[in-house]
């Protein structure tokens, strides 16, 4: 078949294949990450409170896993993308993820026995088995706390976190890129077509986060969990019944590279799979020591900014290094943007249990819950900014770039201030209204909406183009390291529930306020300095809006 007339084939496919005038793969791409979202976000917001209130975690150590785990999501999907760019297709790679996902989702459900905390001073009424192995007769009077944790049930838990990681890698920056590749270079349906996908993100990730917030608080952890898992099979399911309507778009570029051997007898293919396979026990002791994640990122950002100066100044013009600058430059800021922004599954989710009245009408809203608002006021409001933005260019007021950033930053430091606020008017037993922490999710989506989406484009229209996977590879690797240092941050109001009754509002509430003031005037303070500078990163991106 000639060039000409497979081309012609693949446009008759993509057109008998059409479902209100996009390809009918993107629906099925738009409900497998619907499904994916809803099943990631149904259990980030469980999290912390699932460590610290069933299985007794410290709020540092709760904080340390939830670090470690959402820094690892947004690293390997640099290597799973670029596994399925080089050998597995996306296809293949969206399948594999799928089902590890899955198996990590449903193994989340597996809760073990709740810990049992034994205060200082207490006569032991039964003889005890602590988690050392140590048994304390009854009688015994405890000189320390004592708490004893379902070790197994741990086990499986942190087995169901690698395999979540390791399932996101493959499956998260391949999906994206099926849908891209549905519409051939130049369709004009493709910008509406990606703004259809993303709606999937939005909606699965606002509804799983009421519905599994609402039963992992109310009826079970393992109901939440469970429900998640659940979410994550029908997506797996939808996928491959639909893979049809993918028109062989999303398969490996070389196919016959897959059948090489590698080891003996086993394949490229099978190789990869059981390499895996055999990585998660590496994952399993990484996700369990926060400081491997968190130096490690920093390495690993480091060494790809010194790679993208080196690359743009191999054949590259003094033009294109003064953009690549600055675009290392806006990648730095949204470090800071993200770990404020960031906050909301740790420090603010533990805030929302801990201090806000969460009583509406008659209805009380579980703290989870209260992560579905950014989901929601995406939904509400990406049309009218970018409605926006189009008017204010028309008159000639659009910020650029770099503003834009420092407009983000500032209004994520200013959803703090609304907390920081908000303390002052609490009621008489010292806790605040659920409004103005709704008032702070708000703040933070008008942020990301001004610092997200024109990040995204900064990077494919700054970066040389030979090397723009790789730059885009560095964004989210800022984004990986700002989900680390974020809970990192959220430590600094991390509550000793040891020594502490977080039942006692009043007690707590100046230690967030102390952590939300720092977050508020950080975020103040860089968007500042990023607008004062927005004229210097202007001038280096000669001409680039």
């Amino acid at each position: 078949m000639t060039a000409s007339a497979a081309a012609q084939a693949n446009s008759q496919a993509q057109t008998q294949g059409e479902l209100f005038g996009h390809p009918k793969g993107l629906y099925i791409c738009f409900l497998t990450e619907l499904w994916e979202r809803f099943s990631f976000y149904g259990m980030k917001y469980l999290l912390v409170l699932y460590l610290t209130k069933y299985h007794l975690f410290s709020d540092g150590q709760g904080l340390e896993v939830l670090g470690a785990y959402a820094g690892l999501v947004y690293t390997l999907p640099v290597i799973g993308g670029a596994l399925a760019d080089r050998y597995l297709g996306m296809r293949k790679a969206v399948l594999f993820g799928g089902i590890l996902l899955v198996f990590g989702h449903l193994l989340m459900a597996v809760e073990g026995h709740q810990a049992v905390q034994y205060e200082a001073g207490t006569v032991l009424a039964n003889a005890i088995t602590l988690n050392s192995g140590e048994v304390l007769a009854a009688g015994t009077l405890l000189t320390e706390t004592v708490k004893i944790q379902d070790l197994a049930a741990l086990k499986v838990f942190y087995l169901a976190l690698v395999l979540i990681v390791v399932g996101v890698g493959f499956l998260k920056p391949n999906i994206s890129t099926v849908v891209g590749q549905l519409y051939p270079p130049g369709d004009e349906r493709r910008d509406s077509g990606f703004t259809i996908f993303y709606m999937g993100i939005n909606i699965g990730s606002f509804v799983a986060t009421i519905v599994c917030g609402y039963l992992g608080e109310t009826y079970g952890w393992g109901y939440g969990f469970g429900l998640a898992g659940i979410g994550m099979l029908v997506g797996l399911v939808t996928f491959i019944w639909g893979q049809k309507y993918l028109n062989g778009l999303a398969e490996p570029n070389e196919p016959e590279r897959l059948k090489e051997k590698a080891i003996g007898p086993i394949n490229k293919e099978w190789a990869i799979y059981i390499g895996t396979i055999l990585s998660l026990t590496l994952c399993w002791y990484v996700v369990q020591h926060e400081p491997i994640v968190f130096y490690s990122q920093q390495v690993l950002l480091v060494l790809a900014g010194i790679g993208l100066v080196a690359l743009t100044l191999k054949g590259g013009t003094k033009e294109d290094l003064h953009r690549m600058l600055v675009l290392l430059v806006l990648i730095a800021s949204t470090i800071v943007f993200w770990s404020l922004f960031e906050q909301s599954a740790g420090s603010m989710t533990l805030y929302a249990d801990r201090v806000v009245d969460r009583n509406w009408g008659g209805i009380e809203f579980t703290a989870s819950q209260f992560g579905s608002l950014n989901a929601g006021f995406i939904m509400l409001l990406a049309l009218p900014f970018a409605w926006l933005w189009v008017k204010l260019s028309k008159v000639g007021l659009n910020p650029n770039t770099p503003v834009k950033f420092g407009l983000g930053i500032i209004l994520a430091g200013l959803g703090f201030g609304a907390l920081v606020w908000g303390a002052a008017f609490a009621d008489e037993s010292g806790r605040i209204s659920m409004w103005w922490l709704v008032l702070a999710y708000l703040l933070h989506t008008m942020g990301e909406l001004c610092l997200s989406p024109v990040g995204l484009s900064a990077v494919t229209k700054l970066s040389v183009h030979r090397i723009v996977g790789m730059a885009m590879g560095t964004w989210f690797l800022a984004t990986a390291l700002s989900e680390t240092v974020a809970q990192r941050l959220a430590q600094m109001a991390a509550v000793d529930t040891e020594s502490v009754d977080v039942n006692n509002v009043t007690e707590i509430v100046a230690t967030y306020n102390d952590l939300f003031s720092f977050l508020m005037w950080l975020g103040i303070g860089v968007g500042v300095f990023m607008i004062i500078i927005a004229p210097v990163l202007k001038k280096g991106m000669h001409g680039v809006r």
